[in-house]
């Protein structure tokens, strides 16, 4: 019940902070709050300290979680004062340092509340959730929907004992009036009364509440992995609105992609490592002469061609068919410029499970997420190529200026078109894509990484379109098969389609792709 005896509903934001001005009366119609300013200054039911702002953060929440509103609503409907308990709560989570008020600044109505909520803050568990929570409102709220149960439990236990208390002190009250004396001062009998009742009112508080903490600790310690593995960084949280948050994190905590996680957040950390070790812009050590069109390490021998005029069209064709000598190095270099474009295979045999039940789309997937935060680190575009059979395809693309969408890259790895294999279908579609970007920005040098666990025939007409692209546009071709030997043999068509092939047979092993973050 509110205040005023109207009781409050879960229609609407309320006020935390407010001054229990309209807490009732003493019998006989004087009013309560004013017998009560002799005895205290003010009368609060609010147990948090808060100012403009943090009501503010509450009331926004509010409006936004249907799961406040909804837990709000049904236990309004069996207890009194519960919108106000919900508020303390939250900013308890919320706050950076949340101050609670003593008991006797309390409306006695509210001590229940405060009980609950000292109980909370109190608990080995609060300070571990708060490391989450503080200053995040998408947070905080789900720190309160975490610990629904143990509140619900707190207040079903005390239910009978507050009726009590409340008979109790009604009874002390009815004594005060009987014995107030002509200046309407009343006696603390009443307050007493009411915290004397308060001990036996919360039976079991504060187990209960080291178990609402821990709930809440464990809940937002997983979410927070959760979106630290998908790459979400804890600042685009901030900038997320609250339904599209909310909508991400149900969808990452639910199905296969809550199983994807943890292999997810391995590649990514893989990746990180390789990154670290790059070494940009410098010339690894020579080893000796290889053949190519990289005019940075052409032999002096060949470059002396170009002084006799009779040689320089002989130098021309050479460069073009990519066989001048050049020095060769070891160690890998970054070399691509264009788009990063991963090709994945989700054809029906990706389904398959592997090694620690991992399955050949999980793994694919986790490397393709990984690519897609290396090409961002470059400043380069990621495109997703979902493939199967010919003519199906879904392409995903994430342009390199401009911010992630974290629910399309979701989508990308939650679809799967199941079917057959064809490669011509996603290499095509790549290869469009590549010279649809040279067109527009004059950027070639592009890669693609073909993911499959399937070999499949091309035709020769495509084979030469595909050769003649590739070398106008300058792209690199990185194949990896996963648990398909057959497809990573010398005479296989991926074999003849790729620079750089790799073969994965352990789907738990995410290093096996770790050259490829060295080298795009």
């Amino acid at each position: 019940m509110s205040g005023d005896g109207r009781r409050i509903t879960g229609g609407a934001p309320w006020e935390p902070d407010e001054p229990a001005e309209r807490a009732g009366t003493w019998p006989g119609g004087r009013p309560a709050a004013a017998a009560e300013r002799h005895t205290a200054a003010e009368r609060h039911t609010a147990a948090v300290v808060a100012d403009r702002y943090d009501r503010v953060a509450w009331r926004d929440t509010y409006e936004q979680s249907a799961g406040l509103r909804e837990l709000a609503e049904e236990l309004d409907g069996r207890h009194d004062h519960t919108a106000d308990l919900l508020a303390d709560v939250f900013l308890a989570a919320y706050q950076a340092g949340p101050r609670l008020r003593e008991r006797a600044e309390m409306d006695p109505s509210r001590l229940v509340n405060h009980e609950i909520v000292s109980a909370l803050v109190r608990s080995p568990g609060f300070d571990r959730m708060r490391r989450e929570t503080v200053g995040d409102p998408y947070a905080a709220a789900m720190a309160v929907l975490a610990q629904a149960a143990e509140l619900r439990r707190m207040l079903e236990r005390s239910s009978q004992a507050a009726e009590d208390a409340a008979t109790a002190g009604g009874e002390a009250l009815r004594r005060a009036a009987e014995e107030d004396d002509e200046d309407g001062a009343a006696p603390p009998a009443a307050a007493r009364g009411a915290a004397q009742a308060l001990a036996a009112a919360v039976p079991g508080t504060r187990a209960d509440a080291r178990n609402a903490a821990a709930k809440a600790a464990g809940t937002a310690r997983r979410e927070a992995a959760l979106m630290r593995a998908w790459g979400v960084a804890p600042g685009e949280l901030e900038r997320m609105p609250f339904d599209q948050r909310a909508r991400l994190a149900e969808r990452l905590r639910t199905g296969r992609l809550a199983e994807w996680a943890e292999l997810i957040g391995r590649f990514r950390r893989m990746a990180d490592g390789e990154r670290a070790r790059k070494v940009e812009n410098v010339t690894g050590e020579l080893v000796g002469v290889t053949l190519g069109n990289d005019l940075s390490r052409v032999i002096p021998s060949e470059l002396a061609g170009l002084g006799l005029p009779e040689l320089r069209a002989v130098f021309a064709v050479r460069y073009a068919a990519g066989e001048l000598m050049l020095y060769d190095s070891q160690g890998e270099q970054a070399t691509g410029q264009g788009a990063v474009i991963v090709c994945v295979d989700t054809s029906h045999s990706m389904y398959e499970a592997g090694p620690g039940g991992v399955t050949r789309e999980a793994w694919a997937k986790a490397c393709a997420l990984a690519l897609l935060d290396q090409a961002r680190h470059a400043g380069r575009d990621f495109v997703g190529i979902l493939f199967s059979a010919p003519g199906r395809l879904r392409v995903f693309r994430f342009p390199g200026g401009e911010p992630v969408d974290h629910l399309q890259v979701v989508d990308f790895a939650e679809t799967f078109l199941g079917g057959g294999t064809s490669y011509q279908t996603p290499l095509s579609a790549a290869g469009d894509i590549l010279e649809e970007e040279f067109d527009d920005t004059a950027r070639a040098r592009g890669d693609i990484v073909m993911i499959t666990d399937d070999d499949c025939g091309v035709t020769e007409e495509w084979m030469r379109g595909w050769n003649e692209a590739k070398h106008r546009l300058g792209f690199r071709v990185f194949g990896v098969v996963i648990g398909a030997p057959r497809a990573a043999e010398a005479d296989s068509v991926l074999e003849a389609l790729c620079d750089n092939l790799r073969l994965v047979e352990d789907l738990t092993d995410v290093h096996a792709a770790a050259d490829l973050f060295r080298v795009i």
